[in-house]
C-alpha cells in the first residue's frame, strides 16, 4: 500500500486547506489512517486519525475544532479538513496506514506517503 498526499500549500492564517489521502493502485477501505506533520527542527507529531468504519475519530488538542478528518470509501479517500489555521500549523503532512488492526490512536503505521507542505503565513 502506497498512500499519497495532495492538497498542501501557502494559505494566510485564518484560512483553510483539505488535505486528501489516496492510494492508488491499493485500497484504503480496511485501514484505519492517520494523519501526521512534521516541521522543521520538531519532531513528527500525529494530528488525527479515523477508523476504517468512521466510526472512530482522534485528534491531537492543537486540532480540535479547527481539522475534520473524513472518509469515503467510495473514493478510496481520506480527508483532512483544516480550518482557521494558524502559522504554527506550518509542516510536513503526511498519511499513513497500520498494518494491524486496533484503535487508530493507539496502533503503529507502517504505510507513509511522501507528504505535502502546508505553509501558513501571519
Amino acid at each position: 500500500l502506497q498512500p499519497v498526499e495532495a492538497g498542501g500549500g501557502l494559505v494566510q492564517a485564518g484560512g483553510s486547506l483539505r488535505l486528501s489521502c489516496t492510494a492508488p493502485g491499493g485500497t484504503l477501505d480496511y485501514y484505519a489512517i492517520g494523519w501526521f506533520r512534521q516541521a522543521p527542527g520538531k519532531e513528527r507529531e500525529g494530528v488525527s486519525c479515523i477508523s476504517s468504519t468512521s466510526d472512530s475519530t482522534y485528534y491531537a488538542d492543537s486540532v480540535k475544532g479547527r481539522f475534520t478528518i473524513s472518509r469515503d470509501n467510495a473514493k478510496n479517500t481520506v480527508y483532512l479538513q483544516m480550518n482557521s489555521l494558524k502559522p504554527e500549523d506550518t509542516a510536513v503532512y503526511y498519511c499513513a496506514a497500520p498494518s494491524t488492526y486496533g484503535a487508530c490512536a493507539s496502533i503503529e503505521y507502517d504505510y507513509w506517503g511522501q507528504g505535502t507542505q502546508v505553509t501558513v503565513s501571519a
